[in-house]
């Protein structure tokens, strides 16, 4: 984006990319339909150690922008869950091919297989040494842009190269974290999860900071899906969080209301009603499943409504880089202005997306900030 964003102000500019394709995040994300922005971007569902350094981006490059520009170039958007747009297409390949091309038409080349190896600064300009094809090759820029991602993914080339330049140049670097990530359950709890594991519910997850509504997964070695992905931004080691399992539902109205018809009905069956039966079936530990309705005490209904709607939580763990989203932390905004997003002790020294201390929730909101970020460069380089 920002190189085709400076090639539109007739700037020139090289793009270095290590790996042997350009774009191979973009390539998986969405599950390989790529989620391009978020009708509902806004600064709010950023963390940052600064909530509020995203908001000049956003300003300078809207959701109506990046719809209007994929449009121009062919690609129209669809709606999906909570406002993330999808091509119709449903190919995160044909986005790729956008910047690739439009790069192509305005003379921006792109050096694939391009390892750096070193960045110096030397007086008005930047020397950067990097490999290619066996050899070690020097090229000299005024203007240097680092827009090389985060840790997750690795296998996909990822590394912390951004955050070693930023700590080169004396830059404070916000530690980083895998966000949007599952997390993991061990010790005695863990088979439970483990019987549950390929289940999909409606949940909303929350602790002492935010709250979601969308489906978790149980797994075999914990919990996934969107709302874990989520919170999992939120959460720390050693914390806890809950679940309600019936976030629509008063499950004590609902038992009291069944049992007006269908007193015999026992509780297994009435959750058999809400949830898969296997699910109901797994909370024979925690409920008396073989009771009847009619039968059920007030200590019962309040043992029920508070395994329902208040389950607690407490993850050993996440899964890691390999199985996170994105990255949380990275270079400190402090050390960026939020207009140019230029380092404010080195001049010329620009960094964007993820590398940057703004992580974006699960649903696209990090492409949007990465298509903001990458047009403020252009602009300012």
């Amino acid at each position: 984006m920002c190189a085709v964003q400076a090639g539109f102000l007739g700037k020139r500019t090289l793009v270095l990319e290590k790996n042997n394709r350009a774009g191979a995040k973009i390539l998986i994300s969405g599950g390989g339909r790529c989620n391009y922005t978020n009708l509902h971007t806004s600064a709010q569902q950023f963390i940052s150690a600064n909530p509020h350094f995203c908001k000049s981006a956003f300003s300078q490059w809207t959701v109506e922008d990046t719809i209007g520009f994929f449009e121009t170039y062919g690609i129209e958007g669809q709606e999906k869950t909570l406002g993330q747009l999808f091509p119709t297409t449903n190919k995160a390949k044909d986005i790729v091919d956008v910047f690739t091309g439009l790069c192509a038409d305005l003379d921006q080349p792109i050096w694939l297989n391009t390892d750096v190896k070193a960045v110096e600064h030397t007086g008005e300009s930047f020397t950067i040494t990097y490999e290619q094809n066996g050899r070690t090759e020097r090229i000299s820029t005024p203007k240097l842009v680092i827009a090389t991602g985060g840790l997750p993914v690795q296998k996909l080339g990822a590394t912390d190269f951004g955050l070693r330049i930023a700590r080169q140049f004396g830059l404070e670097v916000i530690k980083p974290m895998p966000a949007l990530v599952p997390l993991t359950i061990t010790g005695k709890d863990l088979p439970w999860y483990e019987q549950l594991s390929g289940n999909s519910i409606f949940c909303r997850v929350w602790n002492d900071e935010i709250s979601f509504e969308e489906n978790i997964l149980f797994t075999h070695w914990g919990l996934s899906g969107p709302a874990i992905l989520q919170l999992s931004s939120y959460w720390k080691a050693g914390q806890e969080f809950f679940m309600d399992m019936l976030p629509q539902q008063n499950i004590v109205e609902v038992i009291t209301e069944e049992r007006l018809t269908n007193p015999k009905k026992t509780l297994l069956n009435l959750l058999a009603g809400l949830y898969a039966r296997k699910f109901a079936e797994a909370l024979s530990g925690y409920l008396p499943l073989s009771k009847n309705l009619a039968s059920l005490s007030k200590a019962d209904l309040e043992q029920i409504s508070n395994l329902i709607h208040q389950f607690k939580v407490k993850p050993a763990g996440d899964k890691g880089y390999d199985k996170a989203e994105v990255m949380r932390g990275g270079v400190s905004t402090k050390e960026l202005s939020s207009k140019t997003l230029e380092a404010k002790k080195v001049p010329g020294l620009f960094f964007g997306g993820e590398c940057v201390d703004v992580t974006g929730w699960l649903g696209g909101y990090n492409f949007q900030w990465a298509w903001a970020s990458g047009f403020v460069i252009a602009n300012n380089i």
